[in-house]
């Protein structure tokens, strides 16, 4: 009152006023309080449903992108190794599985043959065969082929269940595993081996993976034995399905050592490795294309050395509570030293003895220049170069920015499930930019970081938009204290401008769109197209199919004798033996690089080398693809410096650079002499020259190439042109037999035109001096007479 003295009053109704204001709110907040009660127990309520049907919707999804194919064309298998896998499909439904498992095919790789039981993967054959048994045990009416075409899609859904549960499970949060799934249902790099038509392993195989893993994580959490034993059973599907299984057995052993390293070992782990190990490894030797690669292969020597590095640390562990700490401490130091002896002198026992080894194909993995230096036949695959940052792009879109606010996150979660598919991306992000196939395996983990990044970033700015939109309850008035004012402040989460929560939802709302759009074109049009028919438009925007392939190989199939053998590079081995049922002496199986070679140095080889090569392999018929036509770029001569590579790698007499000129590669009248006269150039180019390609360009042009052919009226001198498909992709030549049974091959005439003239001269006279001597012998009988 001495201070304020007669403004007491003044005071005293604003203190009044202040009340009145804080009690309205809290009217108005208690009469919002019943209504958002309401509101969050019906979405309590209804919140299981519609996540299943968010679910269904994304399965419906992930199968209607991939059927494109089918509307557009038909119902037919695409590519070149999926004819292979159709065709054990085949033979695995009409004969049974003990019959499939011991076939002994005599019509690939003649004259040596192979065993299919024993060098394949029969996860995918098997798959499909239950499916086709199943539906006919039921009274459905089902073709096999059906089956094969629509298997890809129908797991790219449950794969897109797999997806939701790993990363439900990972974040405990079910919005993230549904945007997870969202995206893995559309990517473009899955969708690219898994359209309908794509009857590959990898249709199967990355279901498998995702499995694997979930199981895997979900037995890290619960550290029980049966979802341990269940992704070793998982583990088994997926080794039984692809090669990648490799990827599986690497990065579950660093993800473990990587958890000792930072300590954060538990007996959940313990469990899980062990179990997961153990009974994984003795199911993949179940499988004979794996058998005892699981021991001998180097490719499975971490998952031993972490195994034992497991339970290394589970006993020092032990003897730390037996014994005192500096005995423990000396103790410890020669163990380490020891097992790092121990571990060092068996690798080095087992690489110098030759007893365990690195596949070709785990080498380039691990130094990208390898296969091209060493093994040509795996750098001459296109689906094993390195990816370029426009397939990165193309594959995957938005994916690559918003991965990277997922890896944060898992990081951040300091959970094991988080760094788990934190490795993942990681490893997944370098093996795919040294393999452009490996694309597939980090498809999954850009999905999955990418919906947890998303979901956390809309979880963060929706809840922020909500409560600076809603009219929240006010406290009493009260004194406070700068520091307890300063621990509600640290208390209460951050709320950001209700604009800017805004603006960031639209934009992810707007990427999420793009992306469903790019995937949906990428489905319709760039992956959905088989490689076996092409189609292209005119001028006019007409639509022409070109179906070559199958009209050759249902010529050959036609027209042929039944055991007739064909000789082609081993691109277009499975579909003329599928479509054409014909014998072939490669196929894409490339098991054997001798034999691939020997058919590269026929190819590289003039026409009367190449002639005792066929003979020798009792060839009746030379298969050649050809684009010069209709710009077909994936030609045999677009590939035939692999073929001179290849052969030249058993035969040292094929260089590479006799079939350049100046340094370049040209087919013109630039053209090195060797390249001309080759039997792949003879064979591509006969009779070509006849053609016009366009009205503006010389007779012989070729497309692809973009220039004239370089030698003209081509003279075949053991061949014969038996076919050639409509539009000249597909060239077809019958080799001649000799003269007589019993005679050797006939020498052919020489490519010399000096010696060709003189020998033709030294025949005339030889043939003149005879005939003077039957004139003169005939001449002098009659003068006697």
């Amino acid at each position: 009152r001495r201070v304020h003295g007669g403004k007491r009053s003044k005071y005293r109704k604003r203190e009044l006023c202040i009340s009145c204001d804080i009690q309205s709110s809290m009217d108005k907040s208690s009469d919002l309080q019943p209504r958002t009660a309401t509101v969050d127990s019906a979405a309590q309520k209804w919140a299981p449903i519609l996540r299943y049907v968010a679910l269904g919707l994304i399965c419906a999804l992930a199968f209607s992108v991939r059927i494109f194919s089918v509307i557009r064309y038909e119902s037919v298998i695409h590519e070149f190794d999926p004819y292979f896998n159709y065709r054990t499909t085949q033979y695995l439904a009409r004969e049974g599985f003990y019959e499939f498992w011991n076939w002994f095919d005599e019509s690939t790789w003649y004259p040596l043959g192979r065993v299919i039981g024993g060098t394949l993967y029969p996860g995918l054959m098997v798959t499909a065969g239950l499916l086709y048994w199943i539906a006919n045990f039921f009274h459905i009416t089902v073709n096999i082929r059906n089956v094969c075409v629509f298997l890809a899609p129908i797991f790219s859904a449950n794969t897109a269940l797999a997806t939701y549960l790993f990363t439900t499970e990972t974040t405990g949060r079910t919005q993230a595993g549904l945007m997870s799934a969202l995206f893995m249902a559309i990517v473009p790099s899955y969708i690219s081996r898994s359209v309908a038509g794509s009857y590959d392993n990898e249709g199967v195989a990355i279901f498998a993976l995702v499995f694997t893993f979930y199981v895997f994580i979900k037995a890290v959490n619960t550290g029980t034995i049966f979802w341990a034993t269940m992704s070793a059973l998982a583990y088994f599907y997926m080794v039984a399905s692809w090669g990648g299984y490799v990827f599986i057995i690497n990065i579950i052993p660093i993800f473990v050592l990587f958890l000792l390293l930072v300590g954060r070992f538990s007996d959940r782990l313990y469990v899980a490795y062990s179990v997961f190990y153990t009974l994984g490894s003795l199911l993949a030797m179940q499988i004979p294309f794996v058998s005892f690669q699981v021991v001998t292969s180097s490719e499975h020597m971490a998952s031993h050395g972490v195994f034992v590095v497991l339970q290394t640390y589970v006993l020092v562990n032990w003897i730390r509570g037996q014994v005192s700490r500096d005995s423990f401490r000396t103790l410890s130091k020669v163990a380490f030293l020891a097992a790092i002896g121990l571990v060092a002198s068996v690798c080095f026992y087992l690489t110098i003895t030759g007893k365990t080894r690195w596949s070709g194909r785990s080498l380039t993995l691990l130094d990208p220049t390898y296969a091209k230096k060493y093994i040509p036949i795996i750098a001459s695959v296109s689906e094993h170069q390195p990816t370029t940052w426009s397939s990165f792009f193309f594959d995957l879109h938005v994916l690559v920015i918003l991965a990277p606010v997922g890896l944060w996150h898992c990081f951040k979660s300091n959970t094991d499930a988080g760094i788990f598919v934190g490795l993942y991306g990681v490893l997944a992000v370098y093996f795919a930019g040294v393999m452009v196939r490996l694309m597939l395996v980090l498809a999954p983990a850009v999905c999955i970081l990418s919906g947890i990044g998303v979901s956390a970033t809309l979880t963060t700015f929706l809840t922020s938009f909500r409560r600076a939109t809603q009219v929240s309850p006010v406290a009493t008035f009260r004194d406070e204290t700068v520091e307890s004012d300063r621990r509600r402040r640290k208390e209460e989460p951050i709320v950001i401008a209700p604009e800017m929560s805004l603006l960031v939802v639209v934009l992810l709302t707007f990427l999420v769109g793009a992306y469903v759009t790019h995937c949906t074109w990428a489905g319709a049009e760039a992956y959905s197209s088989p490689s076996i028919v092409m189609a292209s438009r005119t001028h006019d925007g007409g639509r022409v199919i070109f179906d070559d392939y199958r009209e050759a190989y249902y010529w050959l199939r036609q027209n042929t004798a039944p055991d007739a053998k064909i000789m082609s590079w081993w691109d277009y081995g499975y579909q003329i033996t599928a479509m054409g049922n014909r014998t072939v002496l490669v196929d894409n199986n490339t098991w054997n690089n001798t034999h691939i070679a020997t058919v590269g140095m026929a190819m590289s080889s003039p026409e009367h080398e190449a002639y005792q090569v066929m003979q020798r392999l009792d060839v009746d018929y030379v298969l050649v693809i050809f684009g010069g036509l209709t710009g077909y770029s994936s030609d045999d001569i677009n590939k035939f410096l692999w073929m001179v590579r290849i052969g030249g790698g058993v035969y040292p007499w094929i260089k590479e650079e006799d079939y350049y000129s100046n340094g370049q590669y040209r087919i013109d009248s630039g053209a090195s002499s060797k390249m001309l006269n080759c039997l792949m150039y003879k064979l591509s180019y006969y009779r070509f020259d006849e053609i016009t390609t366009d009205y503006s360009r010389p007779a012989g042009f070729d497309r692809v190439r973009g220039a004239e052919m370089g030698k003209k009226n081509i003279k075949l001198d053991h061949l014969d042109e038996a076919f050639t498909s409509e539009h000249w992709i597909v060239r077809i030549y019958s080799v001649r037999k000799p003269r007589n049974k019993g005679d050797k091959p006939m020498k052919a005439r020489p490519f010399n035109k000096a010696q060709a003239r003189e020998k033709r001269s030294r025949f005339a006279r030889v043939k003149l001096q005879s005939l003077g001597r039957k004139i003169r012998k005939s001449r002098k009988s009659s003068a006697r007479k």
